[in-house]
């Protein structure tokens, strides 16, 4: 393989959600991205892999190809374009836990619904033909899909389909065109993809070290360092309030016999609630501190 072979090629949104956040993830995991001039092909300066710029709807095709290891894409996004892609080329490597949307059915104010089979025999406008087929079939539900590539919410007022099957968040949009979401199709997030395909071009090595810190990084988003001294009496208890932290570390402390230091790794979140109930077990001076680094 030549030097330019040997790097990864990563695809990434090149504006709207998930630009700016994939971007920060490999910054996370250590890359340092060079934005130069170049608008389409970012390089990262201390790690062998680079990063192309393109619309959402390109990433999964440009994976699948292989003109690209990895890419970060919403799994709407991913499900929607898989019937048009090459069998086993693509897979998700990793759920990111962000970017998280939710593809929903949304009826005018006025109209009664009372399930999915109210939408028997209507029209349903959507950017997202292949998801809504699949989940009225899956119902066994006759309606009409308008297909639409934006400005779904405006359908139904403008008499071009009965309702909607739109990406909501807020619900602000919807609320503003008349509608009410009433049925949820798909809750998505971002994901992490990679090519299978037979014949990649990229070394496993590459990938596996990158997977890797990724790995890190996902895993501290939640994960909190833990510090507290407590009765060695209570530490079972202790123990089993203490949000998955597998085996804690515990020192006798210096010139207080039966007293003992807990350090422990939290994979949950730590709450309020958390800390009220290490100190009623006789937990004290408890800090939470959080992770910046960790290789698992």
């Amino acid at each position: 393989m030549t030097d330019q072979e040997q790097r990864l090629r990563i695809a990434v949104q090149k504006k709207g959600q998930l630009a700016d956040k994939s971007l920060q993830l490999f910054e996370q995991a250590g890359l340092k991205i060079s934005r130069g001039a170049n608008d389409l092909l970012y390089r990262a300066e201390n790690f062998p892999a680079d990063f192309l710029r393109v619309r959402d709807d390109d990433i999964p095709q440009f994976v699948a190809s292989g003109a690209c290891a990895l890419g970060i894409v919403g799994e709407n996004v991913l499900q929607e374009d898989l019937p048009d892609l090459q069998a086993d080329t693509v897979d998700v490597a990793r759920p990111l836990g962000f970017g998280q949307c939710t593809l929903k059915i949304a009826v005018p104010n006025e109209m009664t619904y009372d399930s999915v089979q109210d939408l028997a025999g209507l029209s349903i406008a959507t950017s997202y033909p292949v998801l809504l087929r699949q989940y009225l079939s899956e119902r066994n539900v006759a309606a009409s899909v308008v297909e639409m590539s934006g400005a779904v919410e405006v359908a139904p007022r403008l008499k071009v389909a009965d309702v909607i099957c739109d990406l909501v968040s807020t619900g602000q949009t919807l609320a503003a065109n008349g509608l009410r979401a009433v049925d949820t199709v798909m809750n998505s997030e971002a994901v992490l993809i990679r090519h299978t395909g037979e014949k990649t071009l990229y070394p496993e090595d590459l990938i596996a070290r990158l997977l890797r810190r990724i790995d890190g990084v996902l895993a501290t988003r939640e994960t909190k360092y833990i510090m507290m001294n407590a009765p060695e009496s209570a530490l079972d208890d202790i123990i089993e309030i203490l949000p998955g932290a597998g085996s804690p570390t515990v020192t006798p402390l210096a010139g207080e016999p039966g007293q003992v230091a807990i350090h422990a790794v939290c994979q949950e979140s730590v709450f309020w609630e958390t800390l009220e109930r290490l100190k009623a077990a006789g937990s004290s001076a408890i800090l939470v501190l959080p992770i910046e680094k960790m290789m698992l």
